[in-house]
C-alpha cells in the first residue's frame, strides 16, 4: 500500500526541474514511508516533458508521469494527478520550489495526528508587495462571502486523506478551485506555516488575468452571495431613484421648466447604466459557468501516461517490458474509461 502520493503539475519549468528532482526525492526517502511522485505534463512547450520522461526512467519504482496533450490550467492538472494518486495521504506541491520539497514531512506529520486536510500559510514570502497585498485583499473578501477559512490560498502545498481525494474526484465540475473544493469535504481540517523560497528559475505562470479568473471561480463556485449583494445594490438604488423621481416632479410643479440641473441628471443616468452593466457582466459569469458544464467536454485529455506497472514473472514479454518501464500505455480520459467499463 501506497502511504503518499505526491502531485505535481508541469507547465514549462524545464529550467527548475532538476534542481526540484534533486531535493524532492531525498526529502521522501527520509521520511521512511511508501510514496509515489506523480507529474502532470501540462501541455509544457518547452522540454520539460523529456527531462520528466528522463526522471521515470531513473526511478520508475516511484515516479508516474501523466501526458496532457494541450495545457487545461494547473487545478485541471491537480485533478488529473488526484485520478491518478494511489496514496492514502495526498500532498499537492507546485514544481517552482518555492515551497520547499522539504516541509512535505510537517504535513504527513500533521495528517498523522488525525486531520484530513491540511492546509499551509507562508511564513515570510518572498513574493511582490504587490502580490501580498492582492493576496490578503481577496482572502479577506473570499472570508466574508463564503464559510471556507483559508489563511493563504496561494499556497498550493496542502495535504488531503483519501476520502477527500476520492470526494473530489466524484465532482464534474469544469472549473473549480481545488483547495476550496476538497475544504467544504473537510471534518477536521486545520493550517500550518510553512517556509517559502524564491522561484528557482523560470517565472510565473499567474498573470493578472489569471489571478482574476482564478477569484472569480472561487466566489461564483461556492458562493451566491455575489448575486444577493446585487440585488440588494438594486433594489436601493431603486428606491432611491423612485425618491428622486417624486422629488423633480415637485420641484417641477413649483418651480417649473429648469436646466441647469441637466448634467446631475446625465450623471445619475450613467451611474445606473453603470450598476446595470457591472450587475449583467456578473449574471454572465454565472450563466458561463453553466454553459460550460452543461456542454459535458472533456476537461482534459490524457496522451499518455508513464507508469510502471506490477505483472507477475509469467507474464508474456510484452508486458513485462510495460513493467519494467520502457514502454508506455496510452490512456483516454478517466471518464471515457469509465463510462467504456460501465457500459
Amino acid at each position: 500500500m501506497i502511504e503518499i502520493s505526491v502531485v505535481i503539475p508541469v507547465y514549462n519549468e524545464e529550467a527548475g526541474l532538476q534542481s526540484l528532482f534533486d531535493r524532492l526525492y531525498p526529502a521522501l526517502d527520509a521520511l521512511d514511508r511508501s510514496y509515489e511522485i506523480v507529474f502532470i505534463n501540462d501541455g509544457s512547450k518547452d522540454r520539460s516533458a523529456a527531462l520528466l520522461r528522463a526522471q521515470f526512467t531513473a526511478r520508475p519504482d516511484v515516479t508516474r508521469v501523466v501526458l496532457f496533450n494541450g495545457n487545461y490550467g494547473q487545478h485541471m492538472a491537480i485533478m488529473a494527478g488526484f485520478e491518478a494518486a494511489r496514496g492514502q495521504c495526498i500532498v499537492t506541491l507546485d514544481a517552482d520550489l518555492q515551497n520547499p520539497p522539504e516541509e512535505i514531512g510537517k504535513l504527513v506529520a500533521k495528517m498523522d495526528t488525525g486531520f484530513d486536510y491540511v492546509g499551509t500559510y507562508r511564513g515570510i514570502r518572498r513574493d511582490t508587495w504587490f502580490r501580498r497585498f492582492a493576496s490578503r485583499t481577496m482572502n479577506k473578501v473570499r472570508e466574508r462571502i463564503t464559510n471556507i477559512r483559508m489563511t493563504d490560498q496561494g499556497s498550493m502545498l496542502r495535504a488531503y486523506s483519501r476520502d477527500i481525494v476520492d470526494a473530489v474526484n466524484s465532482c464534474r465540475e469544469v472549473n473549480t478551485f481545488i483547495p476550496a473544493l476538497a475544504y467544504t469535504f473537510a471534518q477536521k481540517p486545520t493550517e500550518i506555516e510553512v517556509a517559502h523560497e524564491e522561484r528557482v528559475a523560470g517565472e510565473t505562470k499567474y498573470s493578472l488575468y489569471k489571478l482574476i479568473r482564478l477569484n472569480f471561480d472561487l466566489m461564483t463556485g461556492f458562493s451566491v452571495v455575489p448575486l444577493e449583494l446585487f440585488s440588494f445594490v438594486g433594489i436601493v438604488v431603486s428606491v432611491v431613484s423612485f425618491f428622486f423621481f417624486v422629488l423633480l416632479a415637485v420641484r417641477r410643479l413649483v418651480i417649473g421648466p429648469e436646466a441647469e440641473g441637466l448634467f446631475t441628471l446625465f450623471s445619475i443616468a450613467f451611474l445606473l447604466i453603470g450598476v446595470c452593466l457591472f450587475g449583467i457582466g456578473l449574471l454572465g459569469e454565472y450563466i458561463g459557468r453553466i454553459y460550460q458544464q452543461v456542454r459535458l467536454r472533456p476537461r482534459y485529455v490524457v496522451q499518455a501516461i508513464l507508469e510502471r506497472i506490477p505483472v507477475s514473472l509469467d507474464a508474456p514479454p510484452g508486458e513485462r517490458m510495460i513493467a519494467d518501464g520502457r514502454t508506455t500505455r496510452d490512456r483516454m480520459h478517466a471518464d471515457q474509461a469509465r463510462q467504456a467499463r460501465e457500459a
